[in-house]
């Protein structure tokens, strides 16, 4: 990637009439290789370099994109933003980072690139190994495959306001997928895990073992009777709980009026045990960036402490909207202006195990699955498919399936309780969660 070419971009819009102008320039290269039954299904290679410019006349913004990088291809991708910012309407929000909230440099090295390039026949070994260890399992009697993957990005940022930044980053990923048999019942089974640094990868022998054991875990599912029982999400799946949060204290979302939470900035939302934190400067962290997608700075951020709602997540428009600071909070792929995301967002552990929470539960659901969420973002109404595993005196007694649970997000925040397993396994972790009761929908 030319150190020059984001920065020329932004030039070029500026001597084509735009009053301020950034550009993005992106590059990812990936190799992903499965196989399935010891034999090569799969060998995917992925290329792509990308450019994207968003421009400003007035209070007027537009953002093109493309991949065509010669001369030719970026006059044409400045004429066009520039045309269509002018017949845009206005914004009254719209416009740079300001200045002083900027990421000076030189911006920190987190760690997040790896000099280490697998070739094709060790991601294929891995694979390998994984998908025997889960087929060497009991009751493992097919496979869905094992994969394996590496891949390297980098990411510049340049601005009119000033602003010029880069990272690059890498990732691996060892993966298995099985199926278990009992008489006439199948049930599939996952594991997998990604790093940014080749060497913390498990073995794959660990990966294939436990998708096996999780698919032969969920032999002799059951349908239960519909009922309110306390529920465990496990910690797996429990982010899945904070997806709608982040949406809910978006910026955007909030000066839109579409939040749940839109009134309750500053109060207790959440138990007193929970904490949320986001960090984009965890050291070799699959969310991790130098400073935010505009080019503010970042830092670590309790979003909610002890139970209190701390924030909102803030881009420039929306900073500007709600009249408030920024938070370093904006987040865009190499197409569009930016919205707002989190980097690494963690839910504290607290003091019980998951043996611990069934005990204190009692008889109740423990969640190890879910799909098909649906959610109300104006009242919080949540309900999802999943299945798991049925628990009674605190101890599981049965695999169930084909389940809903459903409740009012800002009454189930208020009663978490988080577990002790917190496991750092992606961008956000969480340990289990226990809510006292909860509807859920069976037969």
């Amino acid at each position: 990637m030319s150190s020059e070419l984001s920065a020329d971009l932004v030039a070029d819009a500026l001597r084509a009439g735009a009053d301020a102008a950034e550009a993005v320039e992106a590059e990812h290269q990936a190799l992903s290789i499965t196989v399935r039954h010891g034999a090569l299904e799969e060998v995917e290679r992925e290329e792509s370099r990308d450019l994207s410019l968003r421009v400003f006349v007035g209070r007027r913004h537009a953002t093109v994109s493309g991949s065509d990088v010669s001369r030719e291809g970026r006059a044409r991708l400045v004429e066009r933003a520039v045309a269509m910012a002018r017949l845009a309407p206005e914004d009254p929000w719209s416009g740079l980072v300001e200045a002083e909230a900027l990421a000076s440099g030189p911006h920190p090295d987190l760690n997040l690139f790896d000099p280490v390039d697998p070739d094709p026949e060790v991601l294929e070994s891995l694979a390998r190994r994984a998908e025997a260890a889960a087929l060497d399992m009991p009751r493992i009697a097919n496979s869905d495959g094992g994969s394996a993957s590496a891949s390297r990005s980098a990411w510049r940022l340049a601005a009119s306001n000033g602003f010029f930044g880069e990272h690059r980053a890498t990732g691996y990923h060892v993966g298995a997928s099985v199926i278990a048999a009992e008489g006439e019942g199948m049930e599939s089974g996952y594991d997998g895990l990604s790093r940014r640094w080749f060497a913390d990868l498990p073995t794959p022998e660990q990966v294939g073992r436990e998708a096996a054991r999780r698919a032969a875990s969920r032999l002799g599912a059951r349908k239960i009777a519909s009922t309110t029982a306390p529920v465990i999400f496990e910690n797996r799946i429990a982010t899945s709980l904070l997806g709608p949060l982040i949406g809910a204290i978006s910026g955007p979302s909030v000066a839109r009026g579409v939040s749940f939470l839109k009134d309750r900035l500053g109060q207790q939302v959440f138990a007193p045990a929970v904490t949320i934190l986001d960090d984009p400067h965890v050291s070799k962290g699959l969310g991790s960036s130098p400073f935010d997608d505009e080019g503010a700075a970042n830092r670590r951020t309790a979003l909610v402490d002890k139970g209190v709602l701390t924030t909102w997540l803030q881009n420039a428009a929306s900073a500007r909207q709600l009249g408030m600071a920024l938070t370093g909070h904006a987040s865009r792929s190499s197409a569009g202006p930016a919205g707002v995301g989190v980097s690494n967002l963690t839910l504290e552990a607290g003091d019980r195990d998951l043996a611990g929470l069934m005990a204190d539960a009692g008889t109740g659901l423990l969640v190890t699955s879910m799909f098909g969420p649906s959610l109300n973002p104006n009242t919080g109404d949540w309900s999802v498919g999943c299945s798991g595993f049925w628990f009674e005196d605190g101890a599981v007694a049965f695999p169930v399936s084909e389940i809903t649970v459903a409740g009012a997000l800002p009454e189930i925040y208020a009663r978490l309780v988080p577990g002790a397993d917190l496991e750092m396994r992606g961008a956000a972790n969480s340990p289990s969660l226990l809510v006292d009761a909860l509807s859920i929908a069976g037969k």
